[in-house]
């Protein structure tokens, strides 16, 4: 197996793994604020009734924002218990429908639409087809709006936050602790999205949510980079801050993201 096979592999295997926790990523992943999702609207240029993809909807967190805001939206997700809790909350929306596929294979009919969304998913979609297909699906003057959350942790944030790297570390976790949110700026649109959009808004949203303990570890099992660590790291992992919350008696976190939008227009 080649290097780019088995990469592919390994992106796949760590997609299928928000599937398998799909009641804990609903209850637990942060939400991008309401004035994201206005802001998108309006930035994008849509009215109520206009058509919009979303690519990798997981349990709708982004879907049922949208749809509120009267967009008719069909979500592309690829986990089956994934879509199925999308299609669950999604039930008041007859505008919405909810397709269980990858965004690679979906074959859409009709028209093209309005908007394209991805809200923390676009990195797993394929290189080639990243901004390719978007575009393909978009009418003239169309939107690609790309939203996600990032960790921060404040200078005076709890020092749980920062004790909580030992774990991280412990078990050689890849990456760094999240900076503070005011060195998360906006993010714009890569060189090779630029000869297919054109770049109106970059935007950013810094926001807190409160999780209780176990609501905080349930949040660490659902993430790709724990899952990366592979058995028995993960396992280990999970175990090491499940004891330090205990320690602490399992305190209420306030956990700080910064939310980022940009959005660009289909040349």
């Amino acid at each position: 197996m080649d290097a780019d096979h088995a990469a592919a592999d390994e992106l796949r295997r760590l997609r299928g793994g928000f599937d398998a926790a799909a009641e804990d990523y609903q209850r637990t992943r942060p939400v991008c604020p309401p004035r994201l999702f206005d802001d998108l609207v309006e930035q994008a240029g849509l009215e109520p009734g206009d058509r919009v993809v979303e690519i990798g909807c997981g349990t709708g967190q982004a879907t049922v924002p949208l749809a509120r805001r009267g967009l008719a939206v069909t979500a592309v997700e690829p986990g089956t218990e994934l879509a199925a809790v999308a299609r669950r909350r999604l039930a008041g929306f007859p505008a919405t429908e909810v397709v269980t596929s990858s965004f690679e294979d979906w074959r859409p009919g009709g028209a093209p639409v309005d908007a394209v969304v991805a809200v923390n998913s676009l990195h797993w979609v394929d290189p080639a087809l990243r901004y390719a297909k978007p575009h393909d699906l978009l009418r003239p003057g169309g939107a690609l709006a790309v939203a996600g959350c990032l960790w921060a942790r404040p200078t005076d944030a709890d020092p749980f936050w920062t004790e909580v790297q030992e774990d991280y570390q412990a078990v050689g976790f890849e990456g760094d602790p999240p900076p503070p949110p005011e060195r998360i700026g906006p993010r714009h649109l890569p060189p090779e999205a630029e000869r297919l959009f054109e770049e109106v808004a970059s935007l950013r949203y810094p926001f807190e949510v409160v999780y209780r303990a176990d609501d905080y570890v349930a949040n660490l099992a659902t993430q790709s980079g724990t899952n990366a660590l592979g058995e028995p790291r993960r396992t280990e992992f999970l175990t090491r801050v499940r004891h330090r919350l205990e320690s602490l008696g399992d305190p209420h976190l306030t956990a700080t993201f910064v939310g980022l939008l940009t959005v660009g227009r289909r040349k």
